[in-house]
């Protein structure tokens, strides 16, 4: 090519293609870090809004004297102004550092991190298996539209998706841990153990405690996913490259493993990554009501001081858990479909 001339077309469309997507990544980051940043600004001035004292609570209903208030208040810098509360918590906050618990006495990221993992072992045991459930049921649905095993997926799917789910596990809990008529009480009212169970032993009592938790959340949140892979696959059903699949002799099972079923998962895988940030922030209320010991139950005790810089942490977390994943479906969905982000 001559110094000087213009690039071929081909070229120029190459290069652009080539820096669509690193464009496109570096608008959902800055996207999602203004996000983590309001959620940060908003946290702090939403829970002081809440009625109560938290110095009150830390005297245990004792009576002290007005310099010992004093002291706590300024022990946890309650006694600043609030335009320098704020100050001192987003700088904190930008170095990793939450604050203090006022009732724990210790650092919020401290009891955030104890806390974590029994969440995620209910959170990643539930999406698991209602993403499974919802995909495989969703799809066989659709590939069979119109039919009795549709119309009674699909209605029992909607049913479910519409009850609460603090109601669904306190509803849980009255047949099948308190016993109601024939049915006697064959699991935990609560709590993540027993007791006392080392080894294999102390598995399988986890195990057992996990159980109406898990299906309280798996058929509360299955619905949504069941729906969206239905739609997808029906949507899909009408192309002409399944025709021309059937026409080359391939069985009808074939047809929906390797050519359907694939190409309506794009929604599908979209809506997972959103699912799990959003069942990590919706699940304050199942862990309330079966009493585990994770982020949702440690919310709840929070909010009933109010333990300030605890509510404030725990709500940064479940907000950046759906931030973080929306962001991740977000940044997958151009790899699935060229057609996105470019």
């Amino acid at each position: 090519m001559a110094a000087g001339a213009a690039p071929p077309p081909d070229d120029r469309r190459a290069r652009v293609r080539g820096t669509a997507y690193p464009r496109y990544v570096a608008g959902k980051l800055g996207g999602a870090a203004v996000s983590l940043l309001a959620v940060l600004v908003t946290s702090f001035f939403l829970f002081r809004l809440i009625p109560g004292d938290p110095v009150k609570f830390m005297t245990g209903g004792r009576q002290v004297s007005a310099e010992q208030l004093a002291a706590y208040r300024r022990e946890f810098g309650l006694d600043l102004p609030l335009w320098e509360q704020f100050t001192d918590y987003c700088g904190k906050a930008l170095t990793g550092d939450l604050g203090t618990s006022y009732q724990f006495r210790a650092p919020v990221v401290d009891r955030i991190g104890e806390a974590l993992p029994n969440t995620l072992l209910l959170t990643g045991t539930s999406f698991v298996l209602y993403t499974v459930i919802g995909v495989v049921l969703g799809t066989r649905a659709a590939w069979r539209h119109g039919g009795p095993g549709d119309r009674f997926h699909t209605g029992l799917a909607l049913v479910l998706y519409s009850i609460p789910s603090f109601w669904l596990g306190l509803l849980l809990i009255i047949v099948f841990s308190v016993g109601a008529g024939p049915v006697p009480g064959l699991f935990p009212t609560g709590g993540m153990e027993s007791g006392g169970e080392e080894g294999f032993a102390y598995v399988l009592d986890v195990a057992h405690h996990l159980v109406l938790p898990v299906v309280t959340l798996v058929a509360v949140e299955y619905g949504q996913t069941l729906l969206v892979a239905r739609s997808a696959l029906l949507d899909e059903m009408g192309g002409d490259y399944l025709t021309t699949a059937r026409a080359k002799g391939l069985r009808d099972v074939l047809v929906r493993r390797r050519h359907a079923v694939p190409n309506a998962l794009l929604p599908t895988m979209t809506l997972v990554f959103i699912n799990l940030g959003r069942t990590v922030a919706g699940v304050i209320l199942v862990e309330t009501v079966f009493s585990w010991p994770g982020l949702g139950g440690l919310f709840y005790q929070a909010l009933s001081v109010p333990d300030l810089p605890l509510v404030q942490g725990l709500f940064f977390a479940f907000a950046a858990a759906v931030i973080v994943m929306n962001t991740l479906a977000d940044l997958l969905h151009p790899l699935l479909d060229p057609r996105v982000g470019r």
